[in-house]
C-alpha cells in the first residue's frame, strides 16, 4: 500500500517492509523499534493520522518476506509454524472443553493484556453458558481487578505475587492450560507465572503470546528473583519440542505509537486467541476437525474486518478532529459503551494515562449498567455515574447478515469488538497527537511508572539527545526525584524505587530532554516547559535550537551495556 494519497503538505511514507532490514534500529526488539510508517505522524492532520494508522494495522496481516540477506527472516501471523502452534494449542483447549472437570483455560496479562484476557474469558464463559456447559475460562491481570479501570503498573514488575497469586487461583485443578501474554516478551508477572507452570507440567500446559523472537525478549535478570524473561522463554523453547510449553510469537511489525502495544499488540492479541478459541469449541462441539485450513480461514475474517473499519476513515477522521479539538482546549472525551463495546471503551481509555502521560478525566470509558454489565470477578469496585448521553457523529458499519446461528451471532460480535478497539485506538491516540504529545512517532510524555517504561525513557533520552545512558539517567533520576542534586542512594537505588517515585509526576521525559538539550539545571528545564504549553512544540524547540546537533541512533552497548 503506497503513502500516495493527498493531503496539504507532504509525508515521505517508508518502504511499508523497512523495519525488517536487519540493521534497522538494531539495539532495540522489535516490539520497541519505531515504526518507518508513522515517523512523521505527528505534523500529520487528522485524515492522515487515521490512514497511517490503517498502514499499520495492516502489517499484522502481511505475509512472511524471504528476499536477501538483508531481510530478517520474521515468522508472521500466516506462517507455517505460527499456523502448527495455533493448531497444538487449540486441542489442548478442545481436551479441557470436553473434560471440563478440575479443568480451566487460564488467560493472565498485565495492562491492555490484562484487560484483554478479562473480556476473552467472560466473553467465551457466556458463550459456555449460553449452549448449557461449564464455564472453563478464567483471567488474571496484574493488580487486580483495579486494574481494569486504571494502570496499577507496579504490579507488573513481581515475578513472585505473579506465581503466588496462580497457584492459589488453579489450588485442586488437574489440567489448566494456561496462556500468559506479554507483547513484548518482558513482564515479570508473567515470567514468574510461566516458571511456575513449567515446574508443575503434570498439571500446566504454559503458553507464551507475544510479538518478538525469543532472542529479543527482555534479557537483564529480574530485579529480586533469579531469572530473566529471556531465560524463562528459552527454557519454554526446548519444552516445545516436546509439546509440552507452546509459544505464539508472530511478528506484526513496530507499534504506530512506538511501543504502545496497546495498539496492534492489542489488536493481534484479540485475533489470535479469538480463533484458537473458536477453533477449539467448533472441535469440541460441533466435530470439526481442527486444521490449518479452518484456523486460516479464522484468521482472515478479522483480515476483512480491517478492510471494513477502515472503509469509514473520513468518519473516524472526523471525530479524531473532535476529539483533539477537545483536549486541546483541556476539555475530555467520553466513550458510553453497552455490553462488550462498552468493554472496549474502557480499555482504550485505561492506557490513556501511562502512555501520554495524560490525566484520569482527559478520556473516560462508561458502560451501560456498570459492572453487572462487565461481570468481572470483584464486582462493583467504584461508584457509578449517570451521564446524559448526546452523540454528534455516527458511524455504520455494514456487517453480513446472520439469522438464527448462534455461533455466526458471537463471531460477529467479537469482529464488532475489535472493529470498535481500532476506531477508540485512532480517536485516542490521534487526539492525543492533535495535542502535542508525541513527538516523531515517540510517546514523549509517558508515566515511567514500571520498569519496561523506564527503559523506554531513558532509549528515548538518548536516541533524541545523543548523551550516554549514564548522563540521561542522571537527567531521568533529577526528574523523577524533583532535586538538583542527586545522593548516591537514590543513583543506586533499584529501577521499582525509581519508579515507585516517578508514578505520580508529571513530564518526567520532557523534563529530563529540556535538560539534556539546553545543559541547564532542573529549575530552568522546568521554567522553559511551563512557558509552552504543548510538549511537543517545547521539544522541537529545544531539539532545533542553533547549535544543537540531535543524534538520532543509539548504539546496544549505550542502551543495554549499562543496564
Amino acid at each position: 500500500m503506497s503513502g500516495s494519497w493527498k493531503h496539504c503538505h507532504s509525508i515521505e511514507t517508508a518502504d511499508i517492509e523497512m523495519w525488517q532490514l536487519a540493521g534497522y534500529e538494531a539495539s532495540l526488539s522489535l516490539t520497541e523499534k519505531s515504526n518507518p510508517i508513522t515517523r512523521e505522524i505527528d505534523t500529520a492532520d487528522p485524515l492522515q493520522i487515521v490512514h497511517l494508522l490503517q498502514m499499520c494495522d495492516a502489517e499484522i496481516f502481511q505475509e512472511e518476506r524471504r528476499e536477501g540477506k538483508t531481510i530478517v527472516d520474521y515468522q508472521r501471523l500466516y506462517s507455517e509454524s505460527v499456523l502448527q502452534t495455533l493448531i497444538s494449542v487449540a486441542k489442548k483447549v478442545e481436551e479441557i472443553l470436553k473434560d471440563p472437570e478440575h479443568s480451566l483455560v487460564l488467560l493472565s496479562g498485565c495492562g491492555t493484556s490484562g484487560r484483554l484476557a478479562f473480556l476473552l474469558a467472560t466473553s467465551f464463559n457466556r458463550l459456555l453458558k449460553a449452549l448449557q456447559r461449564k464455564q472453563n475460562y478464567a483471567y488474571m491481570i496484574a493488580g487486580g481487578d483495579k486494574a481494569l479501570l486504571t494502570s496499577q503498573e507496579d504490579a507488573e514488575d513481581n515475578p513472585h505475587l505473579g506465581a503466588e497469586e496462580l497457584g492459589k487461583l488453579c489450588a485442586g485443578k488437574k489440567q489448566v492450560v494456561f496462556i500468559g501474554i506479554s507483547c513484548g516478551l518482558s513482564a515479570p508477572f508473567i515470567a514468574g507465572q510461566l516458571d511456575f507452570c513449567m515446574d508443575n507440567l503434570d498439571v500446566f500446559t504454559p503458553v507464551l503470546l507475544g510479538f518478538n523472537p525469543v532472542t529479543t525478549a527482555r534479557n537483564e535478570v529480574i530485579e529480586g528473583w533469579h531469572l530473566s524473561f529471556c531465560q524463562v522463554a528459552k527454557r519454554m523453547q526446548d519444552l516445545q519440542k516436546t509439546h509440552r510449553a507452546f509459544i505464539l510469537n508472530p511478528a506484526v511489525g513496530p507499534e504506530a505509537i512506538s511501543g504502545s502495544s496497546r495498539m496492534k499488540g492489542g489488536s493481534a492479541t484479540k485475533i489470535i486467541l479469538e480463533t484458537l478459541f473458536l477453533t477449539a469449541h467448533r472441535a469440541a462441539f460441533s466435530h470439526k476437525e481442527i486444521t490449518a485450513e479452518v484456523v486460516l480461514e479464522g484468521l482472515r475474517t478479522y483480515e476483512r474486518v480491517h478492510k471494513s473499519t477502515y472503509s469509514q476513515n473520513n468518519k473516524i477522521a472526523a471525530l479524531v478532529k473532535q476529539a483533539g479539538r477537545s483536549l486541546q482546549k483541556r476539555g475530555h472525551v467520553y466513550y458510553i459503551g453497552w455490553k462488550t463495546l462498552g468493554v472496549m471503551g474502557i480499555i482504550d481509555a485505561s492506557e490513556c494515562i501511562p502512555t501520554f502521560g495524560a490525566d484520569a478525566s482527559d478520556i473516560c470509558g462508561f458502560i451501560n449498567n456498570g459492572y453487572r454489565e462487565m461481570e468481572n470477578k470483584e464486582g462493583d469496585i467504584t461508584s457509578q455515574e449517570n451521564l446524559k448521553k448526546s452523540f454528534a457523529s455516527v458511524i455504520s458499519i455494514t456487517w453480513p447478515v446472520v439469522f438464527s446461528e448462534f455461533e455466526g451471532c458471537f463471531l460477529q460480535k467479537l469482529q464488532r469488538e475489535l472493529s470498535t478497539k481500532w476506531i477508540l485506538n485512532a480517536i485516542s491516540s490521534g487526539g492525543h497527537i492533535l495535542k502535542g504529545k508525541i513527538y516523531n512517532n515517540y510517546m514523549m510524555d509517558l508515566k515511567v511508572s514500571n520498569t519496561k517504561l523506564y527503559r523506554r525513557a531513558l532509549a528515548i533520552l538518548q536516541k533524541f539527545t545523543g548523551h550516554s545512558h549514564p548522563e540521561c539517567q542522571e537527567a531521568l533520576l533529577q526528574a523523577i526525584y524533583d532535586t538538583q542534586d542527586l545522593s548516591d542512594d537514590i543513583r543506586n537505588a533499584e529501577v521499582t524505587k525509581h519508579t515507585y517515585m516517578a508514578n505520580t509526576k508529571n513530564r518526567v521525559v520532557p523534563t529530563a530532554v529540556v535538560i539534556l538539550t539546553r545543559k541547564c539545571s532542573l529549575a530552568e528545564a522546568k521554567s522553559r516547559l511551563d512557558a509552552t504549553s504543548v510538549i511537543r512544540d517545547a521539544i522541537e524547540a529545544c531539539l532545533v535550537a542553533p547549535g544543537w546537533k540531535r543524534v538520532g541512533q543509539i548504539t546496544a552497548g549505550e542502551l543495554e551495556g549499562n543496564e
